[in-house]
């Protein structure tokens, strides 16, 4: 099969599973009365308390699906990916079980979850670093040049997943964000795959071409998964991703582009993700040292809502950032010659 048509048949399949899922699951959730409880101080989403949570399981059983579906779990780095992907979703799970169980919205402490969130990342960088197909080399955008980061690919690494997950997390706070700004990150990465893939062709490393194929396969799924998601998680949403979900989807994007070489991708389709945490890390810090804020709330979006924005408007326009910053992104990295 043409790699071009099994990646958008791929991507077809994971939105029809995730499609077929939808409804059972939101049945579910709703009769095991798995609602979200809104913290007190986001006064303006607190008609939202009580919306099913633990959407993400969703997308994340439509994506190994696909997957399995077209033969991408049958190459290592695709079933590494969806063995990552299930267990920052089981990790986001647990966070939202305790929350839904205890009608709170304080799940694991801050600790706990960073210790998942690292002792993941540590097993899966070994996983790359040991690697001959990934090692400790990495991209470079807008340049023909490759940097190998030696020994410090294993830290640089852990921070990547520990990094992506948290902030794709932190910017989980309004309908649709996550699963549009994500969707679009997994199928500029597809593309950047798509582009790989075709280099590889002429240099004829089989094993390599099984691996990029496998791996923007894995992406195409994640893609058509998430956008299926949009269905019922658009405002008004009728189902939350949760921490299920938004740690899923960092650590899947996170798979991906470090299996590519591909990690700096990530600073330009995930864009929105890294002014979420420069816009906490600001405000925390700020606040600590002059006790003063510097937006009226943290994450941004939230700032850009009590100034007045409407949330359909703020995901619209940080969907478009995140496009274009791919697209962006994209051409740097097409200029590499891969040799």
């Amino acid at each position: 099969m043409n790699i071009y048509v099994e990646y958008i048949a791929a991507a077809l399949t994971a939105f029809a599973f995730a499609a077929l899922l939808s409804y059972p699951v939101l049945a579910l959730v709703r009769k095991l009365k798995a609602g979200q409880t809104v913290l007190e101080y986001v006064d303006k989403h607190m008609g939202k308390s009580g919306t099913p949570t633990m959407g993400g399981i969703i997308f994340i059983v439509a994506v190994i699906a696909a997957a399995a579906v077209f033969g991408g779990i049958d190459d290592a780095f695709c079933a590494v990916a969806c063995a990552v992907t299930v267990s920052y979703g089981l990790l986001g799970f647990l966070d939202d079980f305790i929350k839904v169980r205890y009608k709170h919205n304080q799940g694991l402490k801050a600790y706990q979850k960073i210790v998942g969130q690292a002792g993941i990342a540590i097993i899966v960088t070994v996983f790359c670093y040991r690697n001959a197909y990934i090692g400790s080399e990495i991209y470079l955008p807008f340049t023909t040049a490759k940097l190998d980061l030696g020994w410090a690919f294993v830290p640089f690494c852990m921070f990547m997943f520990i990094g992506v997950t948290n902030a794709v997390n932190l910017t989980d706070g309004l309908d649709g964000l996550v699963a549009k700004c994500g969707g679009a990150g997994f199928t500029v990465t597809a593309l950047a795959a798509l582009y790989l893939y075709g280099a590889v062709v002429s240099e004829g490393d089989v094993i390599m071409l099984a691996h990029v194929r496998a791996t923007g396969l894995f992406c195409a799924c994640f893609a058509g998964a998430l956008f299926a998601f949009v269905w019922l998680n658009s405002a008004p949403a009728s189902i939350f991703m949760g921490d299920t979900g938004s740690l899923a989807v960092g650590g899947g994007l996170a798979c991906a582009t470090v299996f590519l070489k591909l990690p700096l991708l990530d600073l330009f389709i995930g864009i929105m993700y890294v002014v979420s945490c420069i816009s906490v890390i600001v405000q925390v810090l700020v606040y600590k040292i002059k006790g003063k804020r510097v937006f009226l709330m943290a994450p941004f979006h939230h700032h850009l809502e009590y100034k007045g924005m409407k949330e359909s408007k703020i995901v619209a326009r940080y969907v478009l950032i995140t496009i274009v910053a791919g697209m962006i992104g994209l051409i740097g990295f097409m200029a590499q010659s891969y040799e």
